[in-house]
């Protein structure tokens, strides 16, 4: 039989047991309160990324290189889409983007100079531009190029620019941009830069580069503008011929026999570059992790092999330093818009 001593120690240690128990459980439940408090809450969803054109040009081929090296190195664990969403010449996806979408922090899109173009021109002229985003990065820098079918007349682009000085509205020239966007503005510079009135050339705009492409390789356009990276397979393919891109140097690669224009005496130099953004009311959290993830992406051997792999150059730019930039360029753009007459 116990003892009234014995089974007050025994009681007492009972006590102590559960009293040091409830305190390990409390423990052990604000340790994983805490740890639950610091885990990340971006993302907790899919990320779409849009290209707001048809398939095919260079956003589409920007957007989809982005997704896919952001997949292969695990830098993002949620699941990327690429979406297209034309019209435009990028003007239809922005006016939903900055009305409808100013806080969806899981809706990227990449975009070029029209973003700018869109925003200051005259004729098509869109209310909203990259102040209406979050730019988190520019990710790469291409050209512009002057495009023919390979079986054209047109050897260079002297001879092409001849024809056009002739008669401005003799020949159709296309790109995958609205009029007064950037695929215009590549298209009619070369022959602005030569003395032809470029509101006497004729244009026609399409739904992305891709569409561009096919209407040339149709025969419904003589000449296309557009950026030299999406017409790479067509060159090494032997369907188009490439009268000059608007470099300031010869590009190497597939590109090292192609003159720039500069060289056969028109001074029309044009720079793409290229860049994400986020939309206006973006979360801090969600801009810090994207800042974070995409330093991480450009310095990936995966997305140095990648933007070989398309022709492209690298050039990044931070979210502080491409916003200034994008400052840089909305006045630049603006004077050649005033110079050509179609400024808003």
């Amino acid at each position: 039989m116990f003892s009234i001593k014995k089974i007050s120690a025994v009681m007492c240690a009972g006590a102590l047991a559960l009293s040091l128990g409830a305190c390990s459980s409390k423990e052990t439940a604000s340790s994983g309160s805490s740890k639950k408090e610091a885990g990340p809450s971006y993302p907790t969803k899919a990320i779409s990324v849009v290209a707001p054109s048809g398939a095919g040009g260079g956003w589409d081929l920007t957007a989809r290189s982005f997704t896919k090296v952001l997949s292969e190195t695990k830098l993002v664990s949620q699941p990327l889409t690429v979406e297209n969403k034309p019209g435009g010449g990028g003007a239809v996806f922005m006016a939903e983007y900055a009305t409808q979408q100013a806080a969806n922090n899981e809706m990227l899109f990449v975009n070029s100079p029209p973003i700018i173009i869109n925003n200051l021109k005259k004729e098509g002229n869109s209310p909203y531009g990259y102040k209406n985003t979050t730019p988190l990065a520019q990710l790469t820098k291409d050209y512009g190029a002057i495009v023919v079918k390979k079986d054209s007349k047109f050897t260079d682009l002297k001879s092409l620019l001849d024809e056009v000085k002739k008669d401005p509205s003799k020949l159709t020239f296309a790109g995958g941009s609205a009029p007064g966007s950037m695929d215009h503005l590549i298209s009619i510079l070369p022959a602005f830069k030569y003395g032809v009135d470029p509101t006497k050339i004729k244009y026609v705009s399409y739904d992305g580069g891709g569409e561009a492409i096919t209407s040339l390789l149709g025969g419904n356009a003589d000449v296309i503008g557009t950026d030299a990276s999406s017409v790479k397979e067509f060159l090494k393919a032997g369907k188009v011929r490439v009268l000059a891109v608007t470099a300031t140097d010869r590009l190497g690669g597939d590109f090292k026999d192609v003159p720039t224009a500069k060289e056969q005496g028109v001074d029309a130099e044009f720079t793409i570059w290229r860049g994400v953004f986020g939309p206006e009311k973006m979360s801090k959290e969600a801009k810090s992790y994207w800042e974070t993830t995409i330093d991480k992406l450009v310095k990936s051997p995966e997305w140095k092999t990648e933007v070989e792999t398309q022709g492209w150059e690298l050039e990044y730019k931070n979210s502080a330093d491409f916003t200034k930039f994008l400052g840089e360029q909305d006045k630049q753009v603006q004077q050649l818009l005033e110079a050509l007459g179609m400024q808003k």
